[in-house]
């Protein structure tokens, strides 16, 4: 059956750095779209970055664009976001997600796009 497994989250100062990861079994890696997605505390959930099975299409959310990099190692069937510049609010469980397609580039930050799902790792970033 599917796993995804994401870790690499935990505390970190105002301007720090941190780097998560998603590892994804039981399905053709290089065959799904991932994403990453966070959802803070009495907030609906948001898409902050996605990335096509071949790491040509990438997106952004706003909030993140400039300070994240989502990334991809097929061969290690492993997903990444390098987070820069955090600031106290992208404080979030952070989920990942892959879908075997998109209907658009325009939709593969929507959780709709997406059938499988970690548990998610915690970040909290301190003022």
């Amino acid at each position: 059956q599917v796993q995804v497994v994401e870790s690499g989250g935990g505390l970190v100062q105002t301007g720090g750095s941190l780097r998560l990861s998603c590892t994804a079994s039981g399905l053709i890696f290089d065959d799904y779209a991932m994403a990453w997605f966070r959802q803070a505390p009495g907030k609906e959930r948001e898409g902050v970055s996605c990335i096509s099975g071949s790491s040509t299409s990438t997106d952004y959310a706003d909030s993140v664009k400039g300070r994240f990099t989502i990334s991809r190692d097929n061969a290690k069937n492993t997903l990444y976001l390098q987070m820069n510049s955090l600031k106290p609010e992208d404080t979030a469980m952070y989920y990942c997600a892959a879908a075997r397609n998109w209907r658009s580039r325009h939709y593969c930050r929507s959780s709709n796009e997406y059938t499988y799902w970690g548990q998610g790792t915690q970040v909290t970033v301190s003022s």
